[in-house]
């Protein structure tokens, strides 16, 4: 079996700290001036990718990163390969242009594969931004190969992976062979912190620059946002002096 050659692709978000607004035009959140940061599912995607090439039980040959946005995404990319990616893949897209959508993203990350010779995907469950969490299905979908969501603990020895995942009620282990896509949970591991002298060595890593066009897809969305408000602030509640009182406030609520 030849070593692991694994994807990891990273997306630009807001800050998980930062509490979106709506713009005024009610179109999309507001994203000028706003912090990004790095998916925190995507962060748990690569410190699992470097840590299966620290534990050393199945050699690694290659970890890339792939990010698709806007020039500032490249910042996503530098972290990435900060933490440990050999290298990162750009995919410029405008930010004035239409967000890609899931199924856009799979079909892309499809293309990144077959190109590079991957024969393993981790990427986060979903995105903090749309919360989609279809992406790692679809592109398992579009290749025909097994996957396992929602990963806590990933094992892989001798081309054999072992997956837990966190199910109602407890635990479930599935088990395939490579290739295989995974996506990530958060409690699968601590993602490291990005040192000084990593982020240095980081900036001389090689960080291809490509384009929609290159890769030759159709990428148009197939959705459209009609209109985007904040969600009714929440009523106050009401203090009930003793369980009676509660019953009978939720009989009169018709919770009862």
């Amino acid at each position: 079996m030849s070593g692991l050659r694994i994807l990891v692709p990273v997306k630009r978000v807001i800050d998980y700290a930062v509490k979106p607004r709506v713009n005024r035009a009610q179109t999309a959140v507001e994203t000028t001036g706003v912090k990004h940061s790095m998916n925190p599912f995507d962060e748990l995607s690569i410190e699992e990718a470097v840590r299966l090439r620290e534990r050393k039980t199945q050699p690694v040959e290659e970890i890339l990163a792939f990010t698709a946005g806007p020039i500032k995404s490249q910042d996503m990319l530098r972290t990435a390969m900060a933490i440990g990616a050999d290298r990162g893949i750009h995919v410029f897209v405008d930010d004035k242009s239409p967000e890609l959508e899931p199924l856009g993203v799979a079909k892309l990350l499809k293309k990144v594969v077959e190109e590079n010779k991957n024969n393993l995907v981790i990427l986060g469950k979903q995105s903090i931004d749309d919360d989609a969490g279809q992406t790692g299905q679809m592109l398992a979908g579009l290749l025909n190969w097994p996957q396992a969501t929602q990963a806590s603990k990933v094992e892989i020895k001798n081309g054999s992976v072992e997956v837990t995942k966190e199910v109602d009620g407890g635990v479930e282990t599935v088990r395939a062979k490579l290739p295989m896509v995974i996506t990530t949970d958060l409690r699968l591991n601590e993602p490291r912190f990005a040192t000084l002298p990593n982020i240095m060595r980081a900036k001389k890593k090689p960080l291809e620059k490509k384009t929609l066009k290159d890769y030759g897809l159709d990428v148009e969305p197939r959705l459209k946002t009609l209109k985007v408000t904040e969600p009714p602030p929440r009523k106050g509640g009401v203090k009930v002096e003793d369980v009676d009182g509660m019953i009978g406030k939720l009989k009169e609520l018709g919770a009862l």
